[in-house]
């Protein structure tokens, strides 16, 4: 799998939709125990979700922590700084598949950046080895690997104009593990763990919504590997695009798009 460059803005262009996950597994984190918790937001992309933690832990100590320059400087303009009730949010570089906390954290979490690590779940224990007693591992990913949005692009980087440059670059389907397999490794590691699973329906307007969406997140590999190549690349978005038409057609209130995410909150022993 190819790592991806990211664009912010096209990221961004649906926040609305992609911060209501992290809403929902932040109401299912239980009471932390620092008065002033330290916190580690793994994969924090533009920093648009890392707020929320200032929001529900106003004194905390903040790092948000992301690989993407691109989404580490959106991040350090928009949002680092003093938090209103007296803590502060900061953001650094790091790569999920090493990264290690220097010192003992209240919560570690991570949104939608889990299914783009390899072997993630071998990283688990020394996470939860980090947290302090009473604290919490959470994460959300995309569940979805299996729908057309993904099926669909798959499916055309294999085709014989596309499989030497795209066939080994996208997402593969193992990219994220059955429920069982996330609450069996946590728990094992001795946490009380919660986990489910959510489909959202979500509406979306414009023209070519569902593409535009993917721009943001699935479609970055393929977009990476073809940047040299401007022709090439438009001419894959638009097979890609044609085939999205017919999978997700519209309607007259927009465009349909069914999202199901994988949900889990592992709460260390006291």
């Amino acid at each position: 799998m190819t790592t991806p460059s990211w664009d912010p803005a096209q990221y961004l262009r649906h926040a609305g939709h992609r911060a209501r996950p992290f809403t929902d597994l932040l109401a299912r984190i239980p009471a932390l125990p620092g008065d002033r918790p330290r916190i580690a937001d793994l994969g924090c992309g533009p920093g648009n979700v890392t707020v929320l933690l200032a929001e529900r832990w106003p004194t905390a100590h903040i790092t948000g922590y992301d690989n993407s320059p691109e989404m580490l400087d959106k991040a350090h303009v928009d949002h680092e700084g003093a938090t209103a009730g007296g803590g502060r949010l900061d953001f650094a570089h790091a790569d999920a598949r090493v990264w290690t906390p220097e010192e003992p954290c209240d919560l570690i979490v991570s949104n939608a950046t889990l299914h783009w690590v390899p072997g993630h779940t071998d990283r688990f224990a020394e996470w939860i080895a980090a947290l302090k007693p009473g604290g919490t591992f959470a994460f959300q990913v995309p569940d979805n690997i299996d729908a057309p949005l993904h099926a669909l692009m798959r499916d055309l980087a294999a085709t014989p104009r596309w499989k030497s440059r795209l066939a080994d670059v996208l997402r593969h389907t193992d990219s994220v593990h059955t429920p069982g397999v996330y609450l069996d490794r946590l728990a094992r590691l001795g946490c009380a763990t919660d986990v489910w699973q959510t489909t959202y329906f979500h509406v979306l307007t414009g023209e070519d919504p569902v593409l535009d969406w993917v721009k943001g997140t699935g479609l970055r590999p393929a977009l990476t590997a073809l940047a040299d190549d401007p022709e090439a690349r438009d001419a894959f978005v638009t097979e890609y695009r044609d085939l999205l038409r017919e999978a997700y057609p519209s309607a007259p209130y927009g465009t349909v798009l069914p999202f199901r995410r994988l949900f889990a909150v592992a709460a260390k022993e006291a």
